[in-house]
């Protein structure tokens, strides 16, 4: 008999939780892992009102609560009278008198079906302005398909318009109208001409100040690298970054600045002890007077860097977030690596010797950078300076 899974969905408690830690910027995945749930599940649950925190919904004083929807149908059973219940109850008579009507008379009266009919009656969305003001909407779609920015659009619209509320909007009502298509104002395909192109609303503190990939402990920046490094004069100083497939597939790529020379590293999975470990274990087949640096991005795979240091006797140093080009050999070296292994692609399908067969056919292609000399001769004259 086939077994039968019951979705287990996220409690008013766990719900709050979520929005917090989505309004503080932590990525989907980190959400997943404190509920024990993959990202796509968080993903579902943010899409559902487009990256935006909902409204926690509550109920004025004045509004009948549902122990006193109770205490009117359990008066009703007994055949007390209208005026009697309102007595006990401190409200008026006809304000008794309009709810049981309301609500299908003193047999038909529900307390539990009342409460909810009262709560959905009243809702009372807002109406968008962008909804109400047919020219607003179009010139907000008119500058959207002109790849404005809304931030843009509300400015220019200020400033174009001045003193008109009717032609006056604020960027937050673009986003939202985009974002939440329960308001059927902008169209989801209007997404497409925003610069990021994200599905979701994502939170203003998600990449304020720091990158959240640029706390790695005792980090040692680029800026402190030698300057002998900058030259590329200097050989024994080398990139690195880790390439990322799909099935958790993974591939460590290094590459020499002075000669080029690349070196490619199958890596089982991305924490950092795996990481390091492979690394570790691979600088043993290079010369230590051809090892002597290596810079990485803001991964965290390489945050115990110290461990590597210690046990290699190898500088490591890291890029200012979101600065690839600070790694410029390594981003063009990857590049490269694209025509051997494509985008979408299964990366753990490639044995460690066919890695080392596609970075042999790299080392051993003319560069012009090195005056058509190949990387492997450029790294062997060195390996012959040394020994």
């Amino acid at each position: 008999m086939r077994k039968k899974y019951v979705r287990v969905g996220f409690t008013p408690a766990q719900k709050a939780e979520l929005w917090e830690r989505w309004r503080r910027g932590e990525q989907m995945k980190s959400i997943g892992r404190e509920f024990g749930k993959p990202s796509s599940s968080i993903f579902k649950h943010i899409r559902s009102t487009g990256g935006y925190t909902p409204v926690e919904r509550r109920r004025a004083p004045s509004c009948l609560s549902l122990a006193e929807r109770e205490e009117i149908s359990r008066g009703l059973m007994v055949d007390r009278s209208i005026r009697s219940i309102a007595r006990a109850l401190g409200r008026a008579a006809s304000t008794i008198s309009r709810e049981i009507k309301r609500n299908g008379g003193a047999r038909r009266y529900r307390a539990v079906k009342a409460d909810k009919r009262a709560w959905k009656q009243a809702l009372r969305p807002k109406p968008c302005k962008l909804a109400m003001h047919d020219e607003l909407r179009q010139a907000v779609i008119c500058k959207l398909q002109r790849h404005w920015s809304p931030q843009q659009i509300a400015g220019w619209l200020a400033r174009a318009h001045p003193g008109q509320e009717a032609m006056s909007v604020s960027h937050e009502t673009i986003y939202r109208s985009l974002y939440v298509q329960a308001r059927g104002v902008l169209k989801k395909e209007l997404v497409q001409y925003l610069r990021t192109r994200r599905q979701l609303r994502g939170s203003r503190h998600a990449l304020k100040g720091k990158d959240p990939r640029g706390q790695i402990k005792d980090a040692v920046s680029i800026s402190e690298r030698p300057a002998s490094v900058e030259d590329r004069a200097v050989p024994g100083h080398w990139e690195g970054d880790l390439i990322c497939g799909p099935k958790h597939s993974f591939i460590a790529t290094l590459v020499e600045r002075h000669s080029r020379y690349v070196m490619l590293i199958k890596i089982a999975n991305r924490r950092t002890e795996t990481v390091v470990d492979a690394l570790i274990e691979h600088a043993k087949r290079i010369p230590d007077e051809l090892y002597k640096s290596l810079t990485w991005d803001r991964g965290h795979e390489l945050a115990e860097h110290k461990r590597f240091t210690v046990e290699t006797d190898v500088d490591v140093y890291f890029c200012d977030p979101q600065s690839p080009w600070q790694r410029g050999t390594n981003e063009n070296t990857n590049r490269l690596l694209r025509q051997y292994l494509p985008k979408g692609t299964d990366l753990s399908v490639h044995s460690q010797t066919q890695l080392d067969e596609i970075a042999r056919e790299l080392n051993e292609r003319p560069r012009k950078t090195l005056d058509y000399e190949t990387p492997a001769e450029r790294l062997n004259t060195c390996v012959a300076m040394t020994g």
